[in-house]
């Protein structure tokens, strides 16, 4: 059988991780799931080009979709930022 590997930062794969466990299921089985949304909606060209910016931009940028990494406060004098779960699970 073929394999097909996904790389995840780790605030990306703290978020998948996190759903699944709330769904009890492993982040594979998101993954799957994810997939077979994305290929019935193939025909769709938003998407084709969405899929091309978002995997453009994935070196540089972390998804909304995952935890924050914190970092330095954009506002000097302020605390650095520390990692947060996602807003959006």
């Amino acid at each position: 059988m073929p394999i097909l590997k996904i790389h995840l930062e780790h605030a990306e794969y703290d978020a998948v991780e996190r759903f699944a466990s709330s769904l009890k299921v492993k982040p594979e089985a998101l993954a799957y799931c994810a997939l077979n949304r994305l290929m019935l909606d193939a025909r769709n060209p938003v998407l084709r080009t969405e899929i091309a910016h978002t995997w453009e931009g994935h070196h540089r940028n972390l998804p909304l979709w995952s935890d924050s990494a914190g970092g330095p406060h954009g506002y000097e004098g302020k605390p650095d930022e520390q990692p947060a779960p996602s807003k959006y699970l």
